[in-house]
Protein backbone atom coordinates (compact mmCIF):
# COMPACT_ATOMS: atom_id res chain seq x y z
CA UNK A 1 0.00 0.00 0.00
CA UNK A 2 1.05 3.46 -0.88
CA UNK A 3 0.57 6.97 -1.42
CA UNK A 4 2.52 9.27 -2.60
CA UNK A 5 1.47 13.58 -2.44
CA UNK A 6 3.48 16.27 -4.00
CA UNK A 7 3.05 19.90 -3.47
CA UNK A 8 3.83 23.00 -5.80
CA UNK A 9 4.03 26.13 -4.35
CA UNK A 10 5.14 29.55 -5.17
CA UNK A 11 7.72 32.17 -3.62
CA UNK A 12 6.46 33.02 -0.55
CA UNK A 13 17.19 -8.64 -22.23
CA UNK A 14 20.42 -10.39 -20.73
CA UNK A 15 22.38 -13.51 -20.90
CA UNK A 16 20.33 -16.79 -20.74
CA UNK A 17 21.07 -19.16 -18.52
CA UNK A 18 22.48 -22.74 -19.86
CA UNK A 19 20.96 -25.49 -19.04
CA UNK A 20 22.83 -29.42 -19.76
CA UNK A 21 20.27 -32.30 -19.94
CA UNK A 22 21.03 -34.96 -17.98
CA UNK A 23 20.21 -38.90 -18.07
CA UNK A 24 18.12 -39.57 -14.39
CA UNK A 25 20.89 -39.93 -11.55
CA UNK A 26 23.31 -37.64 -12.37
CA UNK A 27 23.11 -34.65 -9.99
CA UNK A 28 25.36 -31.66 -9.21
CA UNK A 29 24.88 -31.42 -5.54
CA UNK A 30 27.48 -28.12 -5.43
CA UNK A 31 24.28 -26.71 -7.18
CA UNK A 32 22.00 -27.50 -5.13
CA UNK A 33 19.62 -31.31 -5.01
CA UNK A 34 17.22 -30.02 -7.91
CA UNK A 35 20.58 -28.75 -10.58
CA UNK A 36 21.35 -31.16 -13.32
CA UNK A 37 24.95 -30.77 -14.33
CA UNK A 38 26.92 -32.21 -17.01
CA UNK A 39 28.23 -36.20 -17.03
CA UNK A 40 31.17 -37.40 -18.90
CA UNK A 41 30.76 -40.25 -21.96
CA UNK A 42 32.80 -42.64 -21.95
CA UNK A 43 33.50 -44.38 -25.24
CA UNK A 44 34.30 -47.77 -25.14
CA UNK A 45 37.77 -49.04 -26.65
CA UNK A 46 38.02 -50.54 -30.14
CA UNK A 47 40.36 -51.96 -32.27
CA UNK A 48 39.51 -49.66 -35.31
CA UNK A 49 39.31 -46.68 -32.82
CA UNK A 50 43.17 -47.29 -32.20
CA UNK A 51 44.07 -48.05 -35.27
CA UNK A 52 42.64 -45.05 -36.15
CA UNK A 53 44.76 -42.65 -34.05
CA UNK A 54 42.83 -42.74 -31.32
CA UNK A 55 43.11 -43.23 -27.59
CA UNK A 56 41.09 -46.54 -26.83
CA UNK A 57 39.13 -46.41 -23.91
CA UNK A 58 38.92 -42.68 -22.84
CA UNK A 59 36.58 -40.24 -21.25
CA UNK A 60 35.88 -37.03 -22.42
CA UNK A 61 32.86 -34.35 -21.86
CA UNK A 62 30.12 -34.31 -24.45
CA UNK A 63 29.88 -31.88 -27.05
CA UNK A 64 28.67 -30.91 -30.74
CA UNK A 65 30.69 -32.53 -33.06
CA UNK A 66 30.24 -29.87 -35.68
CA UNK A 67 33.29 -28.16 -37.18
CA UNK A 68 35.32 -30.61 -34.80
CA UNK A 69 38.13 -32.91 -37.37
CA UNK A 70 38.05 -36.82 -36.89
CA UNK A 71 40.66 -39.10 -37.70
CA UNK A 72 42.77 -38.73 -40.98
CA UNK A 73 42.70 -41.95 -42.57
CA UNK A 74 44.40 -42.93 -45.47
CA UNK A 75 42.93 -44.29 -48.51
CA UNK A 76 43.60 -47.53 -49.95
CA UNK A 77 43.91 -46.12 -53.55
CA UNK A 78 44.70 -42.42 -54.49
CA UNK A 79 41.46 -40.69 -54.71
CA UNK A 80 40.30 -39.64 -58.41
CA UNK A 81 38.68 -35.91 -58.91
CA UNK A 82 35.25 -35.36 -57.30
CA UNK A 83 32.72 -33.45 -58.96
CA UNK A 84 30.84 -32.31 -55.99
CA UNK A 85 27.21 -31.22 -57.60
CA UNK A 86 26.07 -27.85 -56.44
CA UNK A 87 23.36 -27.66 -53.22
CA UNK A 88 20.23 -25.49 -53.60
CA UNK A 89 19.59 -23.25 -50.64
CA UNK A 90 16.34 -23.81 -49.11
CA UNK A 91 13.76 -20.91 -49.71
CA UNK A 92 12.98 -20.02 -45.78
CA UNK A 93 10.21 -17.99 -45.21
CA UNK A 94 10.45 -15.81 -42.22
CA UNK A 95 8.53 -15.88 -39.35
CA UNK A 96 5.24 -13.83 -39.61
CA UNK A 97 5.86 -10.77 -36.31
CA UNK A 98 3.60 -10.89 -33.86
CA UNK A 99 1.43 -7.36 -34.10
CA UNK A 100 0.49 -5.92 -30.87
CA UNK A 101 -2.54 -3.58 -30.47
CA UNK A 102 -0.66 0.24 -30.01
CA UNK A 103 -2.23 0.10 -26.67
CA UNK A 104 -0.49 -2.58 -25.54
CA UNK A 105 3.18 -1.39 -27.32
CA UNK A 106 2.78 1.33 -25.23
CA UNK A 107 1.88 -0.55 -22.15
CA UNK A 108 4.19 -2.92 -22.22
CA UNK A 109 6.99 -0.10 -22.93
CA UNK A 110 6.09 1.90 -20.23
CA UNK A 111 6.20 -1.64 -17.92
CA UNK A 112 9.49 -1.59 -18.84
CA UNK A 113 10.53 2.19 -17.85
CA UNK A 114 8.50 2.09 -14.47
CA UNK A 115 10.41 -1.19 -14.12
CA UNK A 116 13.67 0.51 -14.42
CA UNK A 117 12.88 3.19 -12.26
CA UNK A 118 11.66 0.88 -10.00
CA UNK A 119 15.24 -0.89 -9.41
CA UNK A 120 16.75 2.11 -9.80
CA UNK A 121 14.99 3.61 -6.45
CA UNK A 122 15.62 0.68 -4.69
CA UNK A 123 18.75 1.10 -4.62
CA UNK A 124 18.56 4.56 -3.84
CA UNK A 125 16.23 4.29 -0.96
CA UNK A 126 18.21 1.24 0.24
CA UNK A 127 21.33 3.00 0.66
CA UNK A 128 21.42 2.11 4.03
CA UNK A 129 21.72 -1.35 4.25
CA UNK A 130 20.72 -1.90 7.70
CA UNK A 131 17.09 -0.53 7.03
CA UNK A 132 14.13 -2.06 5.56
CA UNK A 133 12.74 -0.45 2.61
CA UNK A 134 9.10 -0.67 1.02
CA UNK A 135 7.66 1.61 -1.38
CA UNK A 136 5.59 1.54 -4.87
CA UNK A 137 7.32 2.54 -7.95
CA UNK A 138 4.04 2.72 -9.53
CA UNK A 139 2.33 5.31 -7.51
CA UNK A 140 5.07 7.51 -7.46
CA UNK A 141 5.56 6.98 -11.11
CA UNK A 142 1.96 7.78 -11.37
CA UNK A 143 1.90 10.90 -9.83
CA UNK A 144 4.94 12.37 -11.29
CA UNK A 145 3.76 11.26 -15.16
CA UNK A 146 0.78 13.94 -13.76
CA UNK A 147 3.18 16.54 -13.28
CA UNK A 148 4.99 15.90 -16.26
CA UNK A 149 2.16 16.62 -18.32
CA UNK A 150 1.76 20.24 -16.90
CA UNK A 151 5.73 20.82 -17.56
CA UNK A 152 7.58 22.15 -20.88
CA UNK A 153 11.08 22.61 -21.80
CA UNK A 154 14.00 21.21 -19.43
CA UNK A 155 11.86 20.74 -16.77
CA UNK A 156 9.92 17.95 -18.49
CA UNK A 157 13.20 16.97 -20.68
CA UNK A 158 14.64 16.18 -16.38
CA UNK A 159 11.14 14.43 -15.57
CA UNK A 160 11.55 12.13 -18.73
CA UNK A 161 15.22 10.99 -18.06
CA UNK A 162 14.55 10.49 -14.18
CA UNK A 163 11.62 8.14 -15.13
CA UNK A 164 13.50 6.54 -17.56
CA UNK A 165 10.42 7.71 -19.85
CA UNK A 166 12.33 7.74 -22.79
CA UNK A 167 12.42 4.11 -23.07
CA UNK A 168 8.88 4.15 -24.43
CA UNK A 169 10.17 5.44 -27.53
CA UNK A 170 7.70 7.88 -28.21
CA UNK A 171 6.81 11.80 -26.86
CA UNK A 172 5.03 12.57 -23.42
CA UNK A 173 1.53 11.58 -25.06
CA UNK A 174 2.68 7.81 -25.57
CA UNK A 175 3.52 8.22 -21.58
CA UNK A 176 0.37 9.49 -20.59
CA UNK A 177 -1.70 6.70 -23.24
CA UNK A 178 0.38 4.32 -21.25
CA UNK A 179 -0.67 4.89 -17.81
CA UNK A 180 -4.06 5.36 -19.54
CA UNK A 181 -4.60 1.62 -20.23
CA UNK A 182 -2.18 0.39 -17.71
CA UNK A 183 -4.44 1.90 -14.73
CA UNK A 184 -7.56 0.58 -17.04
CA UNK A 185 -5.94 -2.94 -16.64
CA UNK A 186 -4.89 -2.49 -12.88
CA UNK A 187 -8.35 -1.22 -11.67
CA UNK A 188 -10.24 -4.08 -13.57
CA UNK A 189 -13.57 -5.33 -12.31
CA UNK A 190 -14.13 -8.98 -11.89
CA UNK A 191 -10.63 -10.33 -10.19
CA UNK A 192 -10.00 -12.25 -6.77
CA UNK A 193 -7.57 -9.93 -5.43
CA UNK A 194 -8.46 -5.88 -4.09
CA UNK A 195 -6.27 -3.44 -6.16
CA UNK A 196 -7.36 -0.11 -6.50
CA UNK A 197 -5.58 3.20 -7.43
CA UNK A 198 -6.67 6.62 -7.18
CA UNK A 199 -5.55 10.13 -8.41
CA UNK A 200 -6.70 13.50 -7.08
CA UNK A 201 -5.59 16.77 -7.70
CA UNK A 202 -6.72 19.66 -4.70
CA UNK A 203 -5.82 22.82 -6.32
CA UNK A 204 -6.66 26.16 -4.49
CA UNK A 205 -10.09 27.93 -5.57
CA UNK A 206 -8.74 31.30 -6.31
CA UNK A 207 -6.12 29.98 -8.28
CA UNK A 208 -6.35 29.77 -12.40
CA UNK A 209 -5.07 26.85 -13.78
CA UNK A 210 -5.46 25.47 -17.39
CA UNK A 211 -8.55 23.90 -18.34
CA UNK A 212 -6.69 21.62 -20.60
CA UNK A 213 -4.24 20.43 -18.19
CA UNK A 214 -7.27 19.80 -15.81
CA UNK A 215 -8.77 17.81 -18.85
CA UNK A 216 -5.70 15.93 -19.59
CA UNK A 217 -5.32 14.81 -15.87
CA UNK A 218 -9.19 13.40 -16.11
CA UNK A 219 -8.68 11.71 -19.03
CA UNK A 220 -5.23 9.90 -18.93
CA UNK A 221 -5.55 9.30 -14.75
CA UNK A 222 -8.92 9.27 -13.89
CA UNK A 223 -7.71 12.43 -11.40
CA UNK A 224 -10.39 14.90 -10.82
CA UNK A 225 -9.54 18.75 -10.15
CA UNK A 226 -11.27 19.19 -6.24
CA UNK A 227 -11.01 22.97 -5.53
CA UNK A 228 -10.01 23.93 -1.03
CA UNK A 229 -9.26 27.26 -0.03
CA UNK A 230 -5.07 26.99 1.31
CA UNK A 231 -4.90 30.45 1.49
CA UNK A 232 -7.29 31.14 4.26
CA UNK A 233 -7.55 27.59 5.66
CA UNK A 234 -4.46 25.52 4.93
CA UNK A 235 -4.76 23.43 7.95
CA UNK A 236 -8.56 21.78 7.21
CA UNK A 237 -7.31 21.63 3.59
CA UNK A 238 -4.53 19.18 4.73
CA UNK A 239 -7.33 17.36 6.70
CA UNK A 240 -9.34 16.48 4.26
CA UNK A 241 -6.48 15.57 2.11
CA UNK A 242 -5.94 13.09 4.92
CA UNK A 243 -9.11 12.09 5.13
CA UNK A 244 -9.56 11.17 1.10
CA UNK A 245 -6.16 9.50 1.43
CA UNK A 246 -7.24 7.20 4.23
CA UNK A 247 -10.35 6.31 2.74
CA UNK A 248 -8.89 4.99 -0.46
CA UNK A 249 -6.18 2.80 1.72
CA UNK A 250 -8.83 1.49 3.96
CA UNK A 251 -7.34 3.10 6.77
CA UNK A 252 -3.89 1.84 6.32
CA UNK A 253 -2.43 5.44 5.69
CA UNK A 254 -4.10 8.10 7.68
CA UNK A 255 -1.26 11.07 7.97
CA UNK A 256 0.26 11.64 4.47
CA UNK A 257 0.67 15.25 5.16
CA UNK A 258 2.08 16.47 8.12
CA UNK A 259 1.52 19.51 9.92
CA UNK A 260 2.24 22.20 8.59
CA UNK A 261 3.67 20.72 4.97
CA UNK A 262 0.68 22.60 3.27
CA UNK A 263 0.77 26.39 3.77
CA UNK A 264 -1.01 29.53 2.04
CA UNK A 265 1.75 29.30 -0.25
CA UNK A 266 0.26 25.80 -1.41
CA UNK A 267 -1.87 26.17 -4.69
CA UNK A 268 -1.96 22.74 -5.62
CA UNK A 269 -1.23 19.08 -4.00
CA UNK A 270 -0.77 15.84 -6.73
CA UNK A 271 -2.24 12.96 -4.82
CA UNK A 272 -1.51 9.20 -6.13
CA UNK A 273 -2.98 6.31 -3.89
CA UNK A 274 -2.74 2.53 -4.27
CA UNK A 275 -4.38 -0.23 -1.97
CA UNK A 276 -3.14 -4.02 -2.66
CA UNK A 277 -4.89 -6.95 -0.58
CA UNK A 278 -4.29 -10.40 -1.92
CA UNK A 279 -4.64 -13.94 -0.44
CA UNK A 280 -2.26 -16.90 -1.38
CA UNK A 281 -2.69 -19.41 -3.64
CA UNK A 282 -1.46 -21.94 -0.98
CA UNK A 283 -2.00 -20.46 2.47
CA UNK A 284 0.05 -20.77 5.18
CA UNK A 285 -0.81 -22.21 8.37
CA UNK A 286 -1.13 -20.29 11.41
CA UNK A 287 -0.49 -23.73 13.67
CA UNK A 288 2.94 -24.25 12.15
CA UNK A 289 4.58 -20.96 12.67
CA UNK A 290 6.85 -20.59 15.38
CA UNK A 291 9.39 -18.12 16.71
CA UNK A 292 12.63 -18.51 14.82
CA UNK A 293 15.92 -16.30 14.00
CA UNK A 294 16.45 -14.24 11.68
CA UNK A 295 20.04 -13.42 11.14
CA UNK A 296 20.30 -9.35 10.47
CA UNK A 297 23.68 -9.98 9.90
CA UNK A 298 26.76 -12.83 10.53
CA UNK A 299 27.20 -10.97 14.17
CA UNK A 300 23.13 -10.46 15.33
CA UNK A 301 20.05 -12.17 15.27
CA UNK A 302 16.50 -10.96 15.84
CA UNK A 303 13.81 -13.59 16.82
CA UNK A 304 10.90 -13.73 14.21
CA UNK A 305 7.27 -15.04 13.64
CA UNK A 306 8.68 -17.32 11.09
CA UNK A 307 5.74 -19.54 8.76
CA UNK A 308 5.91 -22.78 6.96
CA UNK A 309 4.73 -23.93 4.14
CA UNK A 310 5.29 -27.60 2.30
CA UNK A 311 3.42 -27.03 -1.22
CA UNK A 312 4.69 -26.80 -5.37
CA UNK A 313 5.46 -23.76 -6.12
CA UNK A 314 7.66 -22.45 -9.20
CA UNK A 315 11.77 -21.76 -8.01
CA UNK A 316 14.83 -21.03 -9.55
CA UNK A 317 18.84 -20.58 -8.70
CA UNK A 318 20.67 -18.01 -10.31
CA UNK A 319 24.43 -19.07 -10.50
CA UNK A 320 26.16 -15.65 -11.21
CA UNK A 321 24.30 -13.89 -8.40
CA UNK A 322 24.16 -17.11 -6.09
CA UNK A 323 20.56 -16.42 -4.98
CA UNK A 324 17.43 -18.52 -4.88
CA UNK A 325 14.23 -16.93 -6.30
CA UNK A 326 10.65 -18.19 -5.40
CA UNK A 327 7.38 -17.16 -6.68
CA UNK A 328 4.19 -16.99 -4.44
CA UNK A 329 0.97 -16.59 -6.39
CA UNK A 330 -2.20 -15.12 -4.66
CA UNK A 331 -5.30 -16.14 -5.97
CA UNK A 332 -6.18 -15.82 -9.73
CA UNK A 333 -2.62 -16.38 -10.42
CA UNK A 334 -2.79 -12.45 -11.52
CA UNK A 335 -0.33 -11.22 -8.59
CA UNK A 336 2.68 -12.68 -7.61
CA UNK A 337 4.93 -11.87 -4.73
CA UNK A 338 8.44 -12.27 -6.37
CA UNK A 339 11.63 -13.39 -3.36
CA UNK A 340 15.03 -13.20 -4.50
CA UNK A 341 16.97 -14.64 -1.46
CA UNK A 342 20.75 -15.34 -1.55
CA UNK A 343 22.63 -17.86 0.05
CA UNK A 344 24.02 -17.09 3.50
CA UNK A 345 27.53 -16.75 2.74
CA UNK A 346 26.38 -14.15 0.25
CA UNK A 347 25.57 -10.20 1.19
CA UNK A 348 22.41 -8.82 -0.14
CA UNK A 349 23.96 -6.05 -1.53
CA UNK A 350 25.97 -8.14 -3.91
CA UNK A 351 22.41 -8.94 -5.36
CA UNK A 352 21.60 -5.03 -5.82
CA UNK A 353 24.69 -4.18 -6.89
CA UNK A 354 23.75 -6.66 -9.78
CA UNK A 355 20.10 -6.50 -10.21
CA UNK A 356 19.10 -4.28 -13.32
CA UNK A 357 15.37 -4.56 -14.39
CA UNK A 358 16.77 -6.92 -17.87
CA UNK A 359 17.89 -9.12 -15.66
CA UNK A 360 15.05 -8.75 -13.59
CA UNK A 361 12.86 -10.16 -16.21
CA UNK A 362 15.27 -12.25 -17.78
CA UNK A 363 15.64 -14.23 -14.41
CA UNK A 364 11.79 -14.71 -12.88
CA UNK A 365 10.78 -15.89 -16.87
CA UNK A 366 8.30 -19.03 -16.53
CA UNK A 367 10.70 -21.13 -18.59
CA UNK A 368 13.56 -20.29 -16.00
CA UNK A 369 11.25 -21.80 -13.14
CA UNK A 370 11.41 -25.05 -11.93
CA UNK A 371 7.89 -26.37 -10.55
CA UNK A 372 8.27 -28.45 -8.06
CA UNK A 373 7.64 -29.45 -4.05
CA UNK A 374 9.40 -26.82 -1.51
CA UNK A 375 9.73 -26.29 1.80
CA UNK A 376 9.00 -22.65 2.18
CA UNK A 377 9.90 -20.35 5.52
CA UNK A 378 8.91 -17.03 5.70
CA UNK A 379 9.12 -14.30 7.98
CA UNK A 380 5.39 -12.41 8.97
CA UNK A 381 6.08 -8.87 8.88
CA UNK A 382 4.90 -5.78 8.63
CA UNK A 383 6.40 -2.38 7.03
CA UNK A 384 5.41 0.92 7.47
CA UNK A 385 8.03 3.49 5.68
CA UNK A 386 7.45 7.20 5.04
CA UNK A 387 10.45 9.01 2.23
CA UNK A 388 10.57 12.55 1.64
CA UNK A 389 11.44 12.26 -2.36
CA UNK A 390 12.60 15.63 -2.59
CA UNK A 391 16.43 14.55 -2.33
CA UNK A 392 16.07 11.67 -4.37
CA UNK A 393 14.82 12.82 -7.26
CA UNK A 394 17.32 15.67 -7.11
CA UNK A 395 20.19 12.85 -7.13
CA UNK A 396 18.36 11.19 -9.94
CA UNK A 397 18.46 14.42 -12.31
CA UNK A 398 15.32 16.02 -11.85
CA UNK A 399 16.19 19.48 -9.94
CA UNK A 400 14.78 22.04 -12.00
CA UNK A 401 11.17 21.31 -11.29
CA UNK A 402 12.32 21.98 -7.54
CA UNK A 403 13.63 25.41 -7.96
CA UNK A 404 11.75 28.53 -8.37
CA UNK A 405 13.66 30.79 -10.91
CA UNK A 406 13.92 27.33 -13.25
CA UNK A 407 10.85 25.25 -12.84
CA UNK A 408 8.85 25.34 -15.96
CA UNK A 409 5.17 24.32 -15.61
CA UNK A 410 3.54 26.27 -17.66
CA UNK A 411 0.92 23.50 -19.07
CA UNK A 412 -0.63 24.43 -15.86
CA UNK A 413 -0.71 27.63 -15.38
CA UNK A 414 0.17 30.86 -17.88
CA UNK A 415 2.27 32.12 -15.16
CA UNK A 416 5.87 30.99 -14.54
CA UNK A 417 5.43 30.83 -10.82
CA UNK A 418 4.80 27.41 -9.85
CA UNK A 419 7.13 24.40 -8.75
CA UNK A 420 7.67 21.59 -6.87
CA UNK A 421 8.26 22.08 -2.94
CA UNK A 422 7.39 18.13 -1.87
CA UNK A 423 7.08 14.90 -3.27
CA UNK A 424 6.15 12.54 -0.07
CA UNK A 425 5.36 8.56 0.16
CA UNK A 426 3.82 7.06 2.37
CA UNK A 427 4.18 3.10 2.13
CA UNK A 428 2.22 0.56 4.31
CA UNK A 429 2.46 -3.66 3.58
CA UNK A 430 1.80 -6.63 5.73
CA UNK A 431 2.23 -10.55 5.20
CA UNK A 432 0.92 -13.13 7.00
CA UNK A 433 -0.25 -16.39 6.64
CA UNK A 434 -3.46 -15.92 4.83
CA UNK A 435 -1.96 -12.96 2.22
CA UNK A 436 -0.13 -9.93 1.45
CA UNK A 437 -2.33 -6.28 2.58
CA UNK A 438 -0.04 -3.36 0.95
CA UNK A 439 -0.70 0.56 0.38
CA UNK A 440 1.35 3.43 -1.09
CA UNK A 441 -0.07 6.51 -1.86
CA UNK A 442 2.04 8.52 -4.37
CA UNK A 443 7.65 -25.01 -15.72
CA UNK A 444 10.64 -27.03 -16.75
CA UNK A 445 10.45 -30.77 -16.92
CA UNK A 446 12.19 -32.89 -14.31
CA UNK A 447 13.98 -35.88 -14.78
CA UNK A 448 13.37 -39.06 -12.48
CA UNK A 449 15.37 -38.72 -9.24
CA UNK A 450 17.47 -41.67 -7.72
CA UNK A 451 17.09 -39.96 -3.73
CA UNK A 452 14.08 -37.14 -4.11
CA UNK A 453 15.05 -34.29 -1.23
CA UNK A 454 12.62 -31.54 -1.04
CA UNK A 455 14.07 -28.42 -1.49
CA UNK A 456 14.46 -25.58 1.12
CA UNK A 457 13.84 -21.73 1.02
CA UNK A 458 14.07 -20.93 4.47
CA UNK A 459 14.04 -16.70 4.29
CA UNK A 460 16.11 -16.31 8.07
CA UNK A 461 18.09 -13.64 6.88
CA UNK A 462 17.82 -10.29 4.52
CA UNK A 463 15.85 -10.86 1.08
CA UNK A 464 14.40 -8.95 -1.86
CA UNK A 465 10.57 -9.07 -2.22
CA UNK A 466 8.18 -7.56 -5.28
CA UNK A 467 4.93 -7.90 -5.86
CA UNK A 468 4.50 -8.14 -9.76
CA UNK A 469 1.12 -7.93 -12.14
CA UNK A 470 1.65 -11.11 -14.11
CA UNK A 471 -0.15 -9.65 -17.22
CA UNK A 472 1.69 -6.34 -17.72
CA UNK A 473 4.95 -7.50 -15.65
CA UNK A 474 4.27 -4.19 -13.39
CA UNK A 475 6.31 -4.18 -10.21
CA UNK A 476 3.77 -2.29 -8.52
CA UNK A 477 5.36 -2.60 -4.79
CA UNK A 478 9.34 -3.82 -4.05
CA UNK A 479 11.05 -4.48 -0.69
CA UNK A 480 14.13 -5.41 1.01
CA UNK A 481 13.16 -7.02 4.53
CA UNK A 482 16.79 -6.57 6.36
CA UNK A 483 15.36 -6.99 10.11
CA UNK A 484 12.62 -7.71 12.04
Amino acid sequence: MGVGSLRLGFPLRARRRLRTVTPPGEWCAAAGPWRRSAVPIKKPSTAAGEAAGGHGDRTEPRRLLRGVPGPQVTPAHPPGPQVIPPVPRPQVTPPARRTLPAGLVIMDTLSEANGTFAINLLKKLGEDKSKNVFFSPFSISSALAMVLMGASGDTAAQIVQALYFSKSGGGSEDVHQGFQTLLTEVNRAGTQYLLRTANRLFGEKSFDFNLSFKDSCLKFYQAEMEELDFFKAAEEARKHINTWVAKKTEGKITELLSPNSVNQGTPLVLVNAIYFKGTWESQFSKQQTQERPFKVSKNEQKPVQMMFKKSTFNMTYIGEIFTKILVLPYVGKELNMIIMLPDENVDLETVEKQLTYEKFIEWTRPDMMDEEEVEVFLPRFKLEENYDMKNVLCSMGMTYAFEPDRADFSGMSSGRDLFLSKVIHKSFVEVNEEGTEAAAATAGIMLLRCVRITPRFCADHPFLFFIQHSKTNGILFCGRFSSP
